[in-house]
């Protein structure tokens, strides 16, 4: 393992693709085989103690994206370096590091929480897959450090309820402190906050950056929310149809995006201190078909300064400035 390098996770190309199944006629007579390109040609680093945020919209690949980097969905082709070495899916001890090493909370609270387990038993499910030979006061000792780290205090008031005595910000503080237990060095936040209201919201943001913090923790928070994203990470990546449009330092994405559809998701945010309130982008049409991907730009079809040649020729991913990238033609500024 490379202990020097300073991303923990690196993505090349990652492609995952998913097989839409067709009746009989449609797969062995006329061989019409349809598959939807959710993630394509991806890439993307996330360094050690940052927080990346990965915003698109429903249906843009950022869910599939996040589960490919874990081993929960297979990925077509690419490959994925977490801390300098390439994930071995047939290493059996390689695997089990790993997924010490790497969580996932998920969005929904309700459903990601075993109704039947007690809170004790969640919190410390993973370490029965780490052969832990620890005593069941041990186990309970760790549970009230990862309980109160993820704000449920006192602790042993929750520690043997079930999930249905719970608020939807507490049984997400409880997939939280079942991430923390583990101490993982990464940790993918998909849609973690979407179903919560305000106050609990920003307890949970402060939460992350706390163990960015305390903890060095890396974080690929999944949103559709920009100005969340804003609000927390260090760099923001945005992704529409299984591309990455652009990628750069937060306060760049916020407030000097070049990309036509960047522009179109900033122009709604509400910047501090705004003393000119900026004309809203709004975009044409709907998002096309994952089925059926626009030739060329596949923003194209939306975009407010498209030009012939967009209908044509695929853009590259290229940085057109220090850690500065874009998937784009004719970058420009529209408003």
């Amino acid at each position: 393992m490379c202990e020097n390098t300073k991303n923990i996770i690196e993505i090349n190309d990652l492609e995952v693709n998913f097989k839409i199944k067709q009746g009989f006629y449609e797969e062995y007579i006329k061989r019409d085989k349809k598959i939807v390109r959710a993630v394509d040609k991806v890439n993307l680093n996330i360094g050690k103690g940052e927080i990346v945020s990965l915003v698109g919209e429903s249906g843009s690949g950022k869910t599939s994206t996040g589960r490919a980097l874990l081993q929960l969905t297979p990925i077509s082709s690419g490959n994925i370096v977490f801390d300098g070495e390439e994930i071995k899916l047939n290493d059996k001890e390689y695997m089990k590091n790993f997924r010490k090493r790497a969580q996932m909370i998920f969005q929904d609270p309700y459903q990601s929480l075993n109704p039947r387990f007690t809170v004790f038993d969640i919190v410390t499910e993973p370490l029965l897959f780490t052969n832990s030979k620890a005593r069941i006061a041990e186990k309970e000792v760790l549970a009230l450090k990862a309980l109160e780290f993820a704000g449920l205090r006192p602790a042993a008031e929750y520690l043997y309820r079930y999930p249905h005595e719970l608020s939807g910000g507490q049984r997400q503080r409880v997939s939280i402190a079942t991430c923390f237990i583990m101490s993982p060095d990464f940790i993918i936040a998909d849609e973690p906050v979407s179903m919560l209201d305000a106050s609990v919201r920003a307890d949970i943001l402060k939460l992350f950056v706390s163990m960015k913090e305390q903890q060095g923790t890396s974080f690929l928070f999944i949103t559709h929310d920009l100005a969340l994203a804003w609000l927390i990470s260090n760099r923001v990546a945005i992704m529409y149809l299984g591309k990455i449009m652009e990628s750069g330092p937060a306060d760049l994405i916020a407030d000097g995006c070049l990309h036509p559809y960047s522009q179109a998701l900033t122009s709604v945010l509400a910047m501090v201190g705004e003393k000119k309130k900026t004309k809203r982008i709004v975009l044409k049409d709907e998002t096309p078909s994952p089925l059926k991907v626009p030739k060329g730009c596949r923003f194209h079809t939306r975009c407010p300064v498209s030009r012939p040649y967009c209908s044509e020729v695929e853009p590259e991913y290229r940085e057109i400035n220090p850690g500065h990238f874009i998937y784009c033609h004719y970058p420009q500024k529209i408003i």
